[in-house]
């Protein structure tokens, strides 16, 4: 059987093998530097007690031989024959003494140290020693020491003959060889060695217990350090030893070397080493048997469950696998049974979702374009055209806003429903056309659309003007009638576009075109859409207008309809393009303040405007100059700082500076706008409220604006005289104003008899063309030296 690793089984197994082997080898890793250790330690006890011992033997065999000297020196014949000069006596004494201590050597020398007789009887042994132990006999009365003879070690004992005063000195010696060795070596339990080393001889052995095979090792070339540490390895078999040094008198190293073997130490450790690495091959077979059964419990369930998820992942939620166990396998089995019970439960509502307006119960935008893209291909297929509707709820902020986003919820609903009344299944009388089911769909917010198969844009148009009949009609909710106007776009595939994102997009542009024309309904025309491109292009270019100074100021004079207010300008802001020319405000004011690039323009605005009223006041010109903050504008909180800074930066006096806001701009954040506000008239500027009665603010807001002037809409003024109702509105603003203690500016002045009527009612300064139209700040200079409506102060 082929073993696949890729499967979780044989990985169980092996994980599992390779974390006992890891075990397992590192146990006995352990194990071994443990035993040798342990080996080491207990053999250098026993080294430290034999070389005790070793000692201890030693000095007890000094103290016989001594013993043994003093009674041949204290024996009375010995004396006499000494003392008579008789040679054979002396030397029976000798030899009798000697077989009996089984001595090696044993020597007589005279007080001059000359032999007078030696035992046994061959050449005199030079001791070089012997002044040595003479000296020390002298005082201690007897001296033992160890000597190396003839390459021989021998252990020497040296006593006086007294009779009573020394007339001789004894000396016996006995040699250290391997019988002695081997003595030491039942006593210690150790291998004995003696070694000699000199600098003018080799090392040599002077005895050993050792085998003739390792003696050649311990005094070879290969271990010379046999002197320092004891140690050494012969034959692959260590020895651990102790060196014993031995003071022989002479130039010459002597020492006794106590080992043991290692390998005798570590012996039951091998044993057991090799007894638990039998246990561990046994113990990792079993375990490899268990975690191979241990794998395959696991990974059978595991596999039925895998193979069960590639059916949840084609989308088969049906019959997950059954597992009787109780253990966690069996539990994950049953969590994947609730999972995908869960999953086609939520996977049915996020369809729904992904897919459904849960508002209005409508398509959404992703079934929509799903639903154009299949229309659009039955459409190719037919030849026919195919017309897409979006619409806009006019003013339905205004509905939120004023009723809150409950009553908003309920008016698209009833948009929903009016829509899918009007555009499913619905007969069009005038060309047999007929919509699909749910051809309705909510967009988003205050947008719908609606899919209209095989319509040109006649027949679009048809349908679109039913719908906007249909929602015109007043609405009941919440017992209070509500009237709904739209703005509806049309385009046609393939007329207009061939995708279904381009048809969505050209039926925007339409819609936001009857949208601005106010016209209800409105075809896609591509030159919508190129207005709309040039649009884009011009405020690409605006955001380097600035940097590269093609941005103007131009001022419009006001008249001051009384005597001593001075003359007051409106600083107004023109783009003079070097290709396109000149371009109204209306023209990119407007995306400025969409896209929050006005910040940009009104700093500019304000540094120039009040450059140029500073310049007018140090040539002695007291110009009130006005300028427009927009409600972006007005909710930077470092607004009043800047405006103060530029006021320092030129030296000119706020007092001479107007801020003119509209009242909406105060709607959308009133306590940080209000904020703004005070900060700002603290600096000594004037604020005044622009545009005013076009805004849909409450007395109460204008009552808390820290405000000195009150600027009313030229859509009110220009035909004052003509429409009584706007007189009553002009008429009631200036008195209100008057009362709050504002001054009044009428905007839109382009006749005289408006301009007579406006003094009449009170009012302080009128603006508008009869005055003067924006210009130049030069161009103002000549105004105010040839306009009858300038001031006489400044004529003057």
């Amino acid at each position: 059987m082929r073993i696949r690793f890729s499967r979780l089984q044989w990985r169980i197994a092996a994980w599992f093998a390779l974390i006992l082997l890891t075990v397992q080898i590192g146990g006995l890793v352990l194990f071994a530097q443990i035993g040798r250790s342990s080996a080491l330690d207990d053999v250098q006890a026993r080294l430290i007690t034999g070389d005790r011992v070793f000692s201890r033997l030693l000095d007890q065999r000094s103290e016989q031989l001594t013993q043994a000297a003093r009674v041949l020196a204290a024996d009375y014949g010995f004396r006499e024959a000494l003392l008579s000069r008789d040679g054979d006596t002396i030397l029976s004494a000798l030899e009798n003494h000697g077989s009996r201590i089984d001595a090696s050597l044993m020597q007589l020398y005279g007080m001059d140290e000359q032999v007078i007789a030696r035992y046994p009887d061959e050449d005199v042994i030079a001791i070089t020693r012997l002044p040595q132990l003479i000296e020390t006999a002298r005082g201690k009365g007897a001296a033992t020491g160890f000597s190396v003879v003839q390459g021989k070690l021998y252990q020497l004992v040296l006593v006086p003959v007294l009779a009573p005063v020394p007339v001789a000195w004894v000396v016996i010696g006995f040699e250290i060889d391997t019988p002695f060795a081997e003595d030491l070596k039942r006593l210690t339990g150790m291998e004995v060695s003696f070694v000699r080393e000199s600098a003018s001889y080799p090392r040599s052995l002077l005895a050993s217990t050792l085998d003739s095979s390792l003696q050649n090792g311990l005094i070879g070339p290969a271990t010379p350090s046999i002197l320092e540490t004891g140690s050494m390895q012969i034959d692959d078999v260590e020895y651990v030893g102790r060196v014993h040094e031995i003071n022989s008198g002479e130039g010459d190293r002597v020492a006794a070397v106590l080992q043991l073997s290692l390998q005798r130490a570590l012996a039951p450790w091998t044993r057991l080493y090799r007894e638990w690495l039998g246990l561990s091959i046994v113990a990792m077979g079993l375990m490899l048997l268990a975690s191979v059964l241990m794998g395959r419990t696991i990974a059978s369930p595991v596999t039925r469950l895998a193979q069960f998820a590639r059916r949840v992942e084609a989308g088969d939620y049906m019959h997950p696998p059954k597992l009787a166990s109780g253990d966690e396998i069996g539990q994950l089995a049953d969590a994947f049974d609730h999972m995908t019970n869960a999953i086609a439960q939520r996977e049915s509502r996020i369809t729904e979702l992904a897919y459904r307006d849960t508002l209005t119960g409508l398509p959404n935008r992703v079934q929509f374009n799903e639903q154009i893209r299949a229309a659009m291909e039955a459409a190719a297929e037919q030849q026919k055209g195919l017309a897409v509707l979006t619409l806009d709820i006019d003013r339905f902020r205004l509905v939120n806003d004023a009723l809150g986003h409950g009553f908003g919820d309920l008016l698209l609903q009833e948009v929903g429903v009016r829509l899918r009344e009007a555009g499913v299944r619905q007969r069009d009388v005038a060309g047999g056309l007929r919509a699909v089911d749910n051809a309705a769909a909510r967009l988003g917010g205050d947008e719908f659309a609606l899919l209209v198969p095989g319509a040109d844009a006649d027949k679009a148009k048809i349908v679109a003007t039913r719908i906007a009949l249909a929602l015109e009609q007043p609405m009941n909710l919440q017992e209070q009638l509500v009237d709904v106007r739209a703005s509806i776009g049309i385009a046609i595939f393939p007329d207009h576009c061939t995708t279904a994102e381009d048809l969505m997009r050209c039926a925007d542009v339409a819609m936001y075109h009857a949208k601005r024309n106010n016209s209800g309904v409105e075809v896609y025309d591509p030159a919508h859409h190129s207005r709309n491109a040039a649009r884009l292009s011009l405020l690409t270019e605006l955001r380097a207008a600035v940097e590269r100074d093609e941005l103007v100021l131009y001022y419009q004079p006001k008249f001051a309809l009384r005597d001593g207010l001075g003359l007051h300008v409106e600083a107004l802001v023109r783009w003079v393009h070097p290709l396109r020319g000149f371009i109204p405000p209306m023209d990119f004011i407007p995306f400025a303040e969409q896209t929050g690039y006005i910040k940009t323009i009104t700093l500019w605005v304000m540094n120039s405007a009040i450059r140029q009223c500073a310049l007018w006041q140090r040539a002695g010109l007291d110009i009130h100059v006005a300028l427009n903050i927009s409600a972006r504008d007005l909710l930077q909180p470092e607004l009043p700082v800047i405006f103060r800074r530029m006021l320092d930066e030129h030296g000119c006096a706020a007092r001479l500076i107007t801020l003119e806001i509209t009242e909406s701009a105060v709607l959308d954040d009133p306590r940080h706008a209000l904020s703004n506000l005070e900060r700002l008239r603290a600096t000594g500027c004037m604020l005044s409220i622009d545009d005013y009665g076009t805004g849909y603010s409450s007395l109460s807001y204008v009552r808390q604006m820290p405000v000195q002037e009150m600027k009313i809409d030229r859509s009110f003024v220009m035909n004052l005289c003509s429409r009584p109702g706007d007189e009553i509105i002009v008429r009631s603003t200036i008195e209100l104003a008057h009362d709050m203690g504002l001054m009044v500016t009428a905007e839109g002045v382009e006749t005289e008899d408006v301009l007579q009527r406006l003094g009449q009612l009170g009012c302080d300064f009128a603006q508008g063309y009869l005055i003067s139209k924006p210009v130049s700040a030069s161009d103002l200079e000549l105004w105010m030296s040839s306009s009858r409506w300038a001031p006489v102060l400044m004529k003057a």
